[in-house]
This record gives structure tokens, C-alpha cells and sequence, in this order.
């Protein structure tokens, strides 16, 4: 795997051994960046990836201009290869690693502000990405009008709770990726 653009084009990013991980592919990210690139969503953007697995998502955003990403998984394996990708780009100063399972994520404290772009990529088939955004949204982890990019099975529902704003949806292979804005007020 590669840094698909920006600062660390081409600079190459290891992922876990074995299957428990499974990366969003360079050309599936390029295509998310591309659309998020061309609604100026990456400058400057405070970040969150969760369900990191190897911190793809989120070094993909620091290259090409995000000022901060949290990233967020349980396993400690996919944490390991994080930390190291993160160190082998020297994206220390712009990065925090958060070991948690998203579902139970604590809520965000003042030292962390809220994400203004957020990735999630949970194991598919197993029904955590409801659960995962609903955490995100009650734990204030988002800023109003964040952009939410969502990875699921191709087959995936689209069931959303209702905070969040349906804007774009496409299919990469078997792969589907939601584009979804935050509106907590649609929710009062």
C-alpha cells in the first residue's frame, strides 16, 4: 500500500499481517480523496479514523493537507502498524492513537476538537456502523457539518440515524462508500 497523493505520494504503508485487516485499497482511496479534494473538505481538517486498521484513511488526509487526525481502533495489532506507519511518515506532531473499541469510545475531551472529516471502515457484515456514528455523534466527537465517509459491503442497506445527511453513495467493486454530512440539528 501507498500514500496515494500529496506530501507522501508514493511513500509506502504496511498493514497487519493475515485477513483480520482489511485496507481500503490505493485506488479505492484516491477516488474518496478525489471527491473530497474537489469539495475542498482536506485543508486544514481535523480528522478521525475510525476503525483505523493501518491509518490509511487518515495519513492519506495529513498528506494532502489535514491539520490533525485521531485514530481509533482495538486491535492491537492494527494499533502497532498505525503508530508505526504514523512514525514512518513523521506525522507525529499531527496524529493521536487511541486504543478503543468505537462502539465504547469516551466521549472527546477539550484537548481533542471535534472532527470536521471522519472515516469509518468497521468489519463488514457485523452491524457496527450504526452503532459506531451514533457513538461518534453522542460522545461529541463531530463539528456541525462534518463529512462522515462511510465503508461498507456493497450490499449494505444504507441505514443512517438521523443526524446524518445522505449526499453522495458509490459502489468501488464490492466495495460502497456513503458520503454523509452531520446535521445534529436535524435531530432536535
Amino acid at each position: 500500500m501507498r500514500i496515494v497523493s500529496g506530501l507522501y505520494r508514493g511513500r509506502r504503508i504496511e498493514a497487519p499481517k493475515g485477513r483480520m485487516v482489511r485496507p481500503t485499497t490505493d485506488k479505492v482511496r484516491g477516488a474518496i480523496f478525489n471527491v473530497l479534494q474537489s469539495q475542498g473538505l482536506i485543508d486544514g481538517a481535523v480528522c478521525i479514523d475510525i476503525f483505523c486498521g493501518t491509518g490509511g484513511m487518515g495519513l492519506e488526509a495529513l498528506s494532502r493537507g489535514a491539520r490533525f487526525c485521531t485514530f481509533v481502533d482495538s486491535a492491537r495489532d492494527s494499533l502497532a502498524v498505525t503508530r508505526s506507519n504514523i512514525e514512518s511518515l513523521g506525522t507525529e506532531e499531527q496524529s493521536r492513537v487511541i486504543a478503543a473499541n468505537a462502539l465504547k469510545l469516551a466521549a472527546r475531551t477539550d484537548v481533542l476538537p471535534p472532527a470536521d472529516l471522519a472515516f469509518l471502515d468497521p468489519p463488514y457484515e457485523r452491524g457496527l456502523l450504526f452503532p459506531a456514528l451514533a457513538r461518534l455523534h453522542s460522545g461529541g466527537w463531530l463539528a456541525e457539518g462534518a463529512m462522515i465517509v462511510c465503508e461498507a459491503e456493497k450490499r449494505y442497506g444504507g441505514a443512517f440515524p438521523d443526524f446524518l445527511i445522505l449526499e453522495d453513495d458509490r459502489a468501488y467493486g464490492e466495495v460502497r462508500v456513503f458520503f454523509l454530512r452531520y446535521a445534529s440539528a436535524a435531530v432536535m
